[in-house]
């Protein structure tokens, strides 16, 4: 099981939805069991809505301060601009770690779809995940909420309230 707050969540979704046209991705922070610490987005350096690759710069980072924080990183998200948040084998090569847990984010509908996979041996299993309101914290404080909009609506994704204006609801 994944275990992430609310406002990691969010941060993985607006990162994502920030990528667009593009896939957006980054890496996940945390314990082995599991509870995710820290959010760090990611360039997409393949810049493309199809492919996602993480920066090298940012993957150093991750390892550098999960070392500093006594963590490990423990998985990557990246998002279906237009599909389903499916593990599709043909998008994915060789994990790099099958104790990673891959999140997939669907921007197709809103609300955003986020799901999580491991991949072992080339078996792709679904994992759930927690979603926590004010779930523990472990290292540095969370950055500011952040507010996610997604392009296709007028919705704040955060609160879900409606950023029509008040004449045209």
């Amino acid at each position: 099981m994944l275990t992430l707050t609310s406002v990691q969540r969010d941060n993985i979704v607006a990162t994502c939805i920030r990528a667009l046209p593009n896939e957006g991705c980054g890496l996940l922070l945390g314990t082995l069991e599991g509870m995710v610490s820290e959010v760090l987005p990611s360039p997409n350096v393949a810049e493309s809505a199809k492919l996602y690759e993480i920066d090298s710069r940012v993957l150093l980072r991750a390892y550098r301060r999960s070392e500093e924080m006594g963590l490990s990183v423990i998985g990557v998200f990246h998002s279906h601009t237009h599909s389903e948040g499916l593990s599709e084998p043909d998008r994915r090569g060789p994990a790099p770690d099958p104790t990673w847990h891959y999140v997939l984010v669907s921007l197709r509908d809103v609300p955003s779809v986020i799901r999580s996979f491991h991949v072992t041996e080339g078996v792709v299993d679904e994992e759930q995940i927690s979603i926590q309101p004010l779930g523990p914290k472990i290292g540095p404080p969370e950055g500011p909420r952040v507010t996610a909009w997604h392009p296709a609506s007028n919705v704040d994704l955060v609160s879900q309230e409606s950023t029509k204006p008040e004449e045209m609801r």
